[in-house]
């Protein structure tokens, strides 16, 4: 929710735009009635005037209304979507590998968006139509009271016969929305990312028919959302249609005795207003089931305890460069012991890992498929927890959170993503004030300034995924945002992997020579390295 002092205007916004609705309907049926009576112009002047300004102020109100309070939720949704990524980034190396990826993505953009339905459609329509109904109903009691009583009865009987209905007819189909539309989600993003596969295995048209068979499924929950609507609209109108003619029949007797035949008037029509502000109630309930079952499926990925594989931030060093003046004679990394295991897992995937690296000095990791080395550059990063001793500048790594780790070590993945974007933009995730030559400086550093200028230069577009350059070309543009992050260490993972042996050498080469002299490398790899590689070596032994 926005703060109150973000929501306050929407909200009295909103009460004057449906006090203005309900002031239009009462003074317009008042001055129609009384003009009959053609009294002196100067007698209907005030209501004349007072007809323009609430039709005018109705919708200005309105207007005015909705900029304050969409305003306030999405400036409020901006915040909540970085926050939800925030809580997500650590539970990535295995916390939500038994969420599919569609229910994933549903969650952070569809079931995040929907829960601004909560001030928008759900708290702000519950205030202003409370307040304004209840205004509305000292205005009637005003002119009488069992009249008043007696729409407060019948307003509280169809309120709770169109809740009824809502409930009973939509209830199921509004949770049952957000998993339904996770569930089309899903069979999209995999008929798009599988589309060689399925092609190739001629399942396309089974593919196609799951597609059909989760819209069916969410046209069915969103139709059965549109007929509860229709039902309570219905009975709404019905108790409206039901009060004016109470209200009628109670005042009657008193037209022309104690009560003017205009003020008759207004008040007949004061219940078909209420009823048309009181319909945002029913509205706004079912909107509040929608979002709580989107906001259960959002608390299912961001507030489940982590596994106790998945680090916790302390957050109890809070500046790195204070830690380490006092100890400039410090390895940059040591490493002593180190054991790591992913979530769930029974057994370590790596254990007994020592290690000291300063600058300057290349670290290769070599070890079989299966030994642990990518979990090991995890746990490097702190995305898995460790046991044992990790110290960066002599600062034990888990005292340090998340952040500060990954802002001294920062990890080339074996497939590293890249964004549908252009050059310039990809190499500007590592630093957002780069100029352009400085991204033409580090392209050349790592092999790629002819061949980007070839392209188009950092304009070039690297397509979805990197579809448009090729696996070494994707490590060096890897490589180009560490350096570019200015790491201290970079941990190479696997950076030659699908390339055949001579261009394998020749990338390593490429990229072991691009770094600074003044970082530290570790590169992971189990194939064999071109004998001028002048390192440090460490093999993991199989854990099978």
């Amino acid at each position: 929710m926005p703060r109150l002092g973000r929501r306050l205007p929407g909200l009295s916004f909103g009460v004057l735009a449906d006090l203005s609705v309900v002031g239009l309907l009462a003074l317009s049926m008042w001055l129609i009635v009384r003009a009959g009576d053609q009294p002196p112009i100067l007698h209907l002047t005030f209501a004349i005037v007072g007809v323009r300004a609430l039709a005018i102020g109705r919708a200005v109100f309105r207007y005015t209304e909705r900029l304050f309070s969409h305003d306030a939720a999405l400036a409020q949704l901006a915040t909540l979507r970085a926050e939800t990524f925030t809580a997500l980034i650590p539970r990535v190396p295995g916390a939500i590998e038994g969420q599919r990826r569609g229910e994933v993505l549903a969650a952070f953009v569809d079931d995040v968006d929907q829960l601004q339905d909560e001030p928008l459609r759900v708290r702000q329509p519950l205030i202003v139509s409370g307040i304004v109904v209840g205004l509305s109903l000292v205005l009637v009691a005003l002119v009488s009271v069992p009249a008043a009583l007696v729409l407060t009865g019948l307003l509280g009987a169809s309120l709770a016969v169109a809740v009824w209905c809502s409930e009973r007819i939509a209830g199921a189909s509004d949770r049952e929305l957000s998993a339904a539309r996770a569930a089309l989600v899903d069979s999209l993003l995999e008929r798009f990312a599988a589309a060689e596969v399925l092609a190739a295995f001629g399942a396309i048209g089974e593919q196609r028919a799951r597609i059909a068979a989760c819209e069916s499924r969410l046209a069915r929950a969103q139709l059965r959302r549109s007929r509860a609507a229709g039902l309570t609209g219905a009975v709404l109108a019905l108790g409206s249609g039901a009060a004016s003619l109470a209200v009628l029949w109670l005042l009657m007797p008193r037209v022309g005795d104690s009560l003017s035949t205009a003020l008759f008037a207004a008040a007949v029509v004061v219940p078909a207003a209420v009823f048309e502000i009181s319909a945002q109630i029913p509205a706004a309930l079912a909107a509040r089931r929608a979002v709580r079952s989107s906001a259960d499926r959002v608390a299912s990925l961001t507030e489940a305890p982590l596994p106790a594989e998945i680090p916790h931030e302390p957050g109890a060093v809070d500046d790195v460069p204070s830690q380490v003046a006092g100890d400039p004679a410090a390895p940059l990394v040591a490493v002593a012991s180190l054991a790591a295991r992913h979530p769930g897992a029974s057994a370590d995937a790596v254990r007994d890992v020592s290690f000291e690296l300063r600058a300057g000095e290349t670290l290769v990791i070599t070890g079989e498929s299966g030994a642990g080395k990518s979990t090991l550059a995890l746990a490097l990063v702190r995305f898995l927890a460790y046991r044992g001793s990790y110290r960066l500048r002599g600062v034990e790594a888990d005292t340090l959170s998340g952040p500060q780790v990954r802002a001294i070590v920062g990890l080339c993945e074996q497939s590293p993503h890249l964004f549908d974007a252009d050059l310039r933009q990809n190499l500007k995730f590592a630093r957002e004030g780069a100029s352009d030559d400085e991204l033409l400086a580090v392209l050349a550093r790592v092999g790629l300034a002819e061949w980007a200028t070839d392209r188009g230069g950092l304009d070039t577009r690297v397509g979805e995924q990197g579809a448009l350059v090729s696996g070494g070309q994707a490590q060096r543009i890897a490589l180009a945002r560490a350096i570019l992050a200015d790491f201290p260490v970079v941990v190479l993972d696997e950076p030659t992997a699908g390339v055949d042996r001579e261009v394998a050498d020749r990338l390593l080469r490429d990229l072991l020579g691009a770094v600074p002299d003044d970082r530290a490398v570790i590169l992971i790899t189990h194939t064999e390295l071109p004998a001028e590689i002048q390192s440090a070596r460490l093999h993991l032994p199989s854990r099978r």
